[in-house]
């Protein structure tokens, strides 16, 4: 059997790295495609590094653009490698256009398509992810559900039993397998003259936060306000785009935000287990920090990952001010006793023992 495995973002190499390890232990035959859709070195190659992961076969280049462009560019180099290769599934994980190219040119080529973390829905569809994953779900053969939840959405949208599997979360497998590493190579506190719970950990870099000004600037300023209250500082991972809106919307930065550059995958997960309380707009933090046992606020109006809302790890704060300073408060009193929905760390096992099968 030949495994094609199509990424193209920090996410998606995170979350595949698990199956391309499991790949590599049962000696299968399998190709890496990377779209290259996030285009910067911190963004990118670090993480093959980091993660010891094997580099990609191919590397599309493609770069940024509009959604159209950037998905157009994905489909048409895909689809001319998939025609060479011939592979006998392609695997793609998530919600990009990456993984929409991806599924729709392995489709259109009769090419089974195994969709990993199938089933999330935000039911926003103003989000371009929302689009993707609806649609990538809906021509897959395989779909790898992270939770009984997520199988029953796909159920209710008429996919078929049959193809549906409930593998529990890659995101489980890579934590577990880089907290170790992390801990022992990552020297990210010292570097910043941090001490553990002594911050909060900030992120934002969604499309509908970061390119509209009203959003923004309420994340800016209840971020500020939960530093003020607290007295303590924020660390800011600043995504290249939302440094781009910043400079755009002319909006200033409080001391107390502690901007830094993207981090690698290791320094990033050592910041996140040992920050005090994390503010995100990224479906992954969610996860992880469920599964860290790190209390998080997250600065949406939905979310595509309900089990944490369930489980009590984290909280929908949208971006008004007041709103995220009440839900921070919230966040910060509860005990960390949630149980893990994501399952176990064997999703990527069990992914591949239902395709060999």
């Amino acid at each position: 059997m030949k495994i094609f495995i199509i990424l193209g973002t920090r996410p998606e190499i995170i979350k595949m790295s698990p199956i391309i390890r499991e790949c590599q232990k049962r000696h299968l035959n399998f190709s890496i495609l990377h779209t290259n859709q996030h285009y910067s070195q911190n963004l990118d190659k670090i993480f093959f590094k980091e993660l010891n992961l094997p580099q990609p076969r191919y590397n599309l280049n493609v770069g940024s653009g509009t959604h159209a462009e950037q998905t157009a560019k994905i489909l048409l180099g895909i689809e001319k490698i998939l025609i060479k290769e011939k592979p006998d599934i392609v695997l793609v994980e998530g919600d990009t256009n990456t993984v929409l190219a991806g599924a729709l040119a392995a489709a259109k080529l009769h090419i089974k398509i195994g969709h990993i973390e199938a089933g999330l829905r935000s039911y926003d569809r103003e989000m371009p992810e929302e689009i993707n994953r609806i649609l990538t779900d809906h021509c897959s053969d395989l779909l790898f559900a992270p939770t009984k939840q997520a199988k029953e959405i796909l159920l209710k949208e008429g996919v078929l039993s049959k193809k549906i599997f409930i593998t529990g979360n890659t995101i489980v497998d890579a934590v577990f397998q880089n907290i170790k590493l992390a801990e022992r190579k990552s020297k990210i506190l010292k570097k910043l003259h941090l001490q553990k719970e002594e911050y909060f950990l900030l992120t934002a870099h969604r499309q509908e936060n970061v390119d509209n000004k009203e959003r923004l600037e309420g994340i800016l300023k209840g971020v500020e306000l939960i530093s003020q209250k607290f007295s303590l500082p924020v660390i800011y991972s600043i995504h290249p785009r939302t440094r781009k809106m910043l400079k755009k919307f002319k909006l200033s930065v409080s001391k107390n935000i502690n901007l830094i550059e993207p981090l690698g995958y290791l320094d990033f997960l050592k910041l996140q287990q040992n920050a005090k309380l994390i503010l995100t707009d990224s479906g992954g933090v969610q996860e992880e920090a469920c599964i860290m046992k790190v209390p998080c606020v997250t600065l949406r109006d939905n979310t595509e990952r309900p089990e944490t809302l369930l489980v009590k790890s984290n909280i929908l704060a949208g971006t008004n001010p007041q709103k995220i300073m009440k839900s921070a408060k919230k966040m910060l009193n509860l005990k960390k006793q949630w149980k893990n929905p994501f399952g176990n760390g064997t999703a990527a096992e069990k992914i591949l023992k239902v395709i060999k099968s």
